[in-house]
Parts: structure tokens; C-alpha cells; sequence
């Protein structure tokens, strides 16, 4: 018989059932489209947890993205700095809008974005159009220093919350500090609408101009006018009844993905080849996802954990693989300080484990085994 699947991390609805109760008032009240009181309620729930003026809710966190280098006229050949160690979906809007990326090296206290690495692309590009960062696997960059960076240089900061929504920095959500923050709700995220996003920014002609593009430039008038290039990329009044009920139990969320990272280690404390994604000390991350390298000089490679925990059908991810070195984005420049690319070593070094927030207690165990048997 089959063992039981353990996924990395999937849609967890809440007990209580609230998901259903925000989907049912739109279907009672027929408002299903891109329109309708959860859509107007969603917006302003978010902004209110991540301590925000306001929101627009998207189709995608992608959608999100492309919307922030819009509003801030990121056009043709604008450069835009981006980590390399991220999704794609970080880095295609940038092409989107036919800009150039630049992309950064890590630092490996958070494994996101360098400081010291973003002073040396301004030194070689001193006029980037944006910056954005990312809060990899819901760990908080070092966004104090990045944003004091991006403001010497005039340079507006957008902040790829998509992985760390709820996260903190000093007591101060991610997603805030810079001219525009974006948050996912993809399926795998830390509370999901089965696919959607959010921009917030304390902007509100912005904002409100990035719902008017959503919801395909239509302007003001009895006919369909158009004066601008629009977008399809307004949420549904159904996924944001979804994200409402999400939202009730996000700090549930937060909370037991914190326990599974604690968990893994306390278990690998005496495994010296193994390492948990390190975090600063003035942060809170809500740890989307719990990450662990393995020592190069190790006789235990990250594939053989992977192969190892597949074979038990539990599912594992190795870390993103960097954007330099994707066959798509290879020809862009990529700024690095140390002598060794900290992102490739960590897409090298690294294993994603199974951090589903229905994990029960003997799934741990089970994850847990199979990788200590490996370090015997």
C-alpha cells in the first residue's frame, strides 16, 4: 500500500469554515466577477493587517508586480535591480515592460539581496528606474539597510512579499517599507484563494490607477472607452471571499509553520552538516517554508535527500534556482561582492522540506528519520 503523500505545502482551508461563509454571500448576492463586496472588503483587511492606506487586489501576485513597475513607469530599456536568487516571477515583469534587469547576489545571513552588493550595482549603474527585493521562503531581508540605500539614491523600492506575508521587520510588516509592496496567495502560499495577489502601497491615486489598468482602462462613459493599454488582472469577488477567511486564520498560519521549523531544528541540532535558514535577530519571519543547506564537504548530498524522501512519498524542492543562471535571463549582468556566488551556493546546498501546515506530529517524525538515517 502506498504511503501517505506529504506535500511540501498546500491549501489548508480554515476549520471554522469562514472561507465558505464570504463564498456564499456572493453567490446569495450574485456578485461572482471582478467586482463585489468581498473584493472591496479584502482590500482593506489586508492593508489593515500589514499596517498599509491601501490595496488593490490582483489576479496574481505577478499581476501585482507588473502593476508596481507600471505605476512607477518602469519603460524601455530602464534598469531595474532584482535578486537573483528568487522565482521568475519576480524578474519576468521587469520584461514585461521592457526594462533590463540587473540581477544581485545574497548575503548570507538571510540569503536575500546584499546590501554591499546593491551599493556596487549603483556604483556601476547609478540610475536604476526601481529596485526590487525579495523576502525568500518568508525570512525578512535586510530591508533596513536596502532602503536606506535605494533613498540615498532616489531610487523607489518595491518589495516582493509574495512568500512572507505577515513577516516582520523590527515589529513593521514586510511589504511596507518600500513605495509598494506585493503579496501572493497562490495555492502554496501561507493562506491562499487558490491563485491571487495584492499591491499595497500608501499611495492612493496609485493605487486607484492600477484598478482603473486591472480592469482593462476602461474610462467613464456609456461606451466602452479606452485611452490606455488595460489589463485583465482584477481579483474575483469569489477568490477574495476566499482570502477573507484565509485571513482569520493567517497568524494560525504563522504559527505552525514556526513550530515545523522549530521542529527540523531541534531534531538536525546535532547533525553539524546541516544548517536551518538563519534569520536576523530583529525579525519575525513566518518561515513559509523551512529550508536546510548541507555542508559541501558532506558525504550526504541534497539530491540523495530529496530521492530519499520521494521514495516515501513526501515531496521536497531544491532552493530557486538563480536568475543569472536561467538559460532565459543568463545575458543579463549579475553583481556579486564575495569571491563565491552566495546564490548559486545555496541553490547548490539547499533542500526545501515539507512545511504543510497539516503536517500532524508522526509525518514529522517520519520526514525526520528518513533524513537522519542518511547522516548515520
Amino acid at each position: 500500500m502506498e504511503k501517505k503523500k506529504i506535500f511540501l505545502s498546500s491549501p489548508h482551508m480554515s476549520d471554522e469554515g469562514y472561507e465558505q461563509k464570504y463564498i456564499k454571500e456572493a453567490f446569495d448576492t450574485n456578485w461572482v466577477a471582478p467586482l463585489g463586496e468581498n473584493v472591496n472588503q479584502f482590500e482593506k483587511e489586508i492593508a489593515n493587517y500589514v499596517g498599509s492606506k491601501y490595496a488593490a487586489a490582483l489576479s496574481a501576485g505577478t499581476a501585482a508586480i507588473h502593476m508596481a513597475f507600471k505605476a512607477l513607469d518602469v519603460k524601455k530599456d530602464d534598469i531595474v535591480f532584482c535578486p537573483s536568487l528568487t522565482f521568475s516571477a519576480t524578474a519576468n515583469p521587469i520584461i514585461y515592460q521592457n526594462a533590463t534587469p540587473v540581477f544581485i547576489d545574497s548575503e548570507k545571513e538571510t540569503w536575500n539581496m546584499d546590501p554591499k552588493a546593491l551599493e556596487k550595482a549603483f556604483e556601476k549603474y547609478p540610475n536604476p528606474k526601481a529596485v526590487i527585493v525579495v523576502h525568500l521562503y518568508g525570512i525578512p531581508a535586510k530591508i533596513k539597510e536596502i532602503k536606506e540605500i535605494c533613498d540615498k539614491h532616489n531610487t523607489p523600492l518595491v518589495e516582493d512579499s509574495a512568500e512572507s506575508l505577515g513577516a516582520t521587520y523590527e515589529g513593521k510588516q514586510t511589504g511596507t517599507f518600500g513605495k509598494y509592496g506585493v503579496y501572493s496567495f497562490n495555492g502554496n502560499k501561507i493562506i491562499t484563494t487558490s491563485g491571487g495577489g495584492m499591491l499595497v502601497s500608501d499611495d492612493e491615486e496609485r493605487i486607484a490607477k492600477v484598478r482603473f489598468w486591472s480592469t482593462q482602462s476602461r474610462e467613464k462613459a456609456r461606451h466602452y472607452e479606452h485611452k490606455e493599454i488595460g489589463y485583465n488582472y482584477r481579483m474575483s469577488n469569489i477568490v477574495a471571499g476566499i482570502g477573507r477567511g484565509q485571513l482569520k486564520v493567517l497568524d494560525d498560519r504563522i504559527a505552525k509553520k514556526t513550530e515545523i521549523f522549530n521542529t527540523y531544528k531541534e531534531a538536525f541540532k546535532d547533525i553539524p552538516q546541516i544548517e536551518m535558514h538563519p534569520a536576523l535577530e530583529n525579525t519575525k519571519p513566518n518561515y513559509w517554508l523551512s529550508v536546510i543547506t548541507i555542508d559541501e564537504n558532506a558525504s550526504v548530498k541534497p539530491i540523495q535527500i530529496m530521492e530519499a524522501l520521494e521514495k516515501e512519498n513526501i515531496e521536497t524542492r531544491p532552493v530557486w534556482k538563480p536568475m543569472h543562471m536561467q538559460p532565459i535571463f543568463e545575458s543579463y549582468d549579475y553583481i556579486q561582492v564575495e569571491e563565491k556566488s552566495v546564490s548559486e551556493d545555496l541553490f547548490n546546498r539547499g533542500v526545501c522540506l515539507p512545511s504543510d501546515t497539516k503536517m500532524t506530529k508522526e509525518d514529522m517524525d517520519r520526514i525526520i528519520k528518513v533524513i537522519k538515517e542518511l547522516f548515520k
